[in-house]
């Protein structure tokens, strides 16, 4: 396979079925310095730039990133309940019956090490009115974050 930037999906696919042909190749490890080891690190950065601006992941929705740390720490609803006040109220906040609070939102960074904008984010019930959305909007330095973060217009 000649070695470029990918541009299309389909030369993204052959980059990751050569990939995987080098990986299986042989049943020793790859020398990084070997010329198999030197082409499959050319491509992995290759498809990891193609996926970055083709397969951009947004932040998840904060229960999701709950739960899932959750299963990485083996975690139960009544081992994080004092974090929630309650078994009751962390059954409501999972299940998506109730907000999370500021004080849920610190005390799982806190004690489970949940990034804050994975618990921000995804709070779709906080909007501006439409009238202070524009003259928030109106603003350039404003409008130009929002235009090119992950912030969403609604």
């Amino acid at each position: 396979m000649k070695t470029k930037i990918l541009k299309t999906e389909r030369e993204y696919n052959t980059a990751c079925e050569r990939i995987y042909s080098l990986i299986h190749s042989s049943e020793n490890p790859i020398e990084p310095n070997s010329p198999e080891g030197e082409e499959m690190e050319l491509l992995s950065l290759l498809v990891e730039k193609y996926e970055q601006e083709h397969y951009q992941l947004g932040i998840p929705n904060p229960i999701e990133a709950i739960k899932f740390r959750m299963e990485q720490m083996n975690l139960k609803q009544t081992d994080i309940a004092p974090l929630f006040g309650g078994k009751t109220r962390v059954s409501e906040v999972l299940n998506g019956k109730r907000p999370l609070t500021l004080k849920m939102i610190t005390l799982l960074n806190r004690y489970l090490g949940i990034p804050l904008e994975s618990l921000i984010s995804g709070n779709k019930d906080i909007k501006l009115e439409p009238a202070k959305r524009e003259r928030i909007l109106g603003i350039a330095s404003i409008r130009d974050y929002v235009k090119g973060s992950h912030v969403a217009m609604i």
